[in-house]
């Protein structure tokens, strides 16, 4: 495995430093996006202190970082949470330096912003302008309130048809759940899957059909990587060269190609709503409030760890329904019946 691979290492012998950052990371199962993200924060971090050793740096070092970052970079505080966060993984898991000034680091305050609703009726019209692989992720999305990495990492055997049911592993928070499969896109999966399999096949016969595997199974199970139900339900129309491993085989889609088609068909229909692929999500939540589902299974069902995320849809629900009947304000104080 990559993560095994002894890092390249600085004249005196030692391993350099970012190097370190990528092992430990790939030892603990962390994403790739995750990989990426902590070691341009902490490259970042380094020039701005003119290449100094982060172990020869500390928490002044660290907090006139993230300084700069809002005053002079003015990132949003979940942008300066996350520098935060990879410059904590490099002294705690990388230089193991568990000094009390770690924790004493404030993280910004986060944003109180709402997430963006769409309507029933905009998010079917903007549904409709979408077109073949687009349209059934995003019927999917919205039907089941997946996030798209979530729904573009599936895996055939994730699928349960006769029970309307999507299985969902090592999600973010590395929980596994279940969540609904729309039946409104049964049939089209269906066809779907039988051109994938078409492709798994022929890419079979070219020598590259597996396909990337969670943790260790690899070496446990040899030949599951070629396996049908391993495949992944979106894959990427040609094989790629994985950045770790250096393997040649499929991957599934790139999740910028869906939403550069959201936004197109944002602009088609004259939405000025600025809904992404996540506001899929966020629609499939207010939506299920909207049928009568309790707050407590749209949590499960999204897989939010904390009630109080939920609530945020059950409160833009109440207010919308205020509005329509002209009622009273509602108070903040009214959303504890939620809990």
């Amino acid at each position: 495995m990559a993560s095994e691979l002894p890092p390249s290492v600085t004249p005196s012998g030692k391993p350099k430093l970012l190097d370190r950052v990528r092992h430990e990371i790939r030892v603990r199962h962390m994403a790739l996006s995750t990989e990426r993200l902590y070691v341009n924060w902490i490259r970042r971090f380094i020039l701005f202190h003119h290449k100094r050793h982060p172990a020869e740096m500390g928490r002044a070092e660290v907090s006139a970082f993230l300084t700069h970052l809002a005053v002079d970079g003015k990132v949003a505080s979940s942008t300066q949470n996350q520098a935060l966060s990879a410059l904590l993984f490099l002294y705690r898991e990388v230089l193991e330096q568990e000094f009390g000034w770690l924790n004493d680091v404030v993280r910004a305050k986060p944003s109180g912003h709402v997430p963006v609703v769409l309507t029933h009726a905009e998010a079917r019209t903007i549904l409709a302008l979408l077109d073949g692989l687009n349209w059934l992720i995003g019927k999917i999305l919205y039907g089941s309130g997946l996030r798209i990495l979530e729904c573009l990492r599936l895996r055939v055997k994730d699928l349960d048809f006769a029970r309307l049911q999507i299985s969902v592993h090592d999600t973010k928070g590395k929980q596994d759940r279940f969540t609904m499969l729309p039946r409104s896109v049964l049939a089209p999966l269906e066809e779907h899957l039988k051109r994938v399999r078409a492709a798994h096949e022929q890419a079979m016969r070219a020598g590259y059909g597996g396909v990337e595997l969670p943790f260790a199974l690899a070496q446990k199970y040899p030949r599951a990587t070629y396996e049908w139900g391993w495949q992944y339900v979106f894959p990427a129309p040609q094989p790629s060269v994985d950045p770790r491993s250096g393997v040649r085989r499929r991957h599934h889609v790139d999740p910028t190609g869906f939403g550069r088609a959201v936004k197109q068909a944002l602009q088609k229909a004259g939405i000025s709503k600025h809904a992404t692929a996540h506001t899929f999500r966020h629609s499939c939540a207010t939506r299920l409030l909207e049928k009568g589902r309790d707050i407590r299974t749209v949590q499960e069902l999204l897989g939010h760890q904390d009630v109080r995320t939920t609530q945020i849809y059950y409160a833009q629900r109440i207010v919308m329904l205020s509005r329509l009947h002209k009622s009273l304000p509602v108070r903040p104080s009214s959303w504890n019946c939620c809990t």
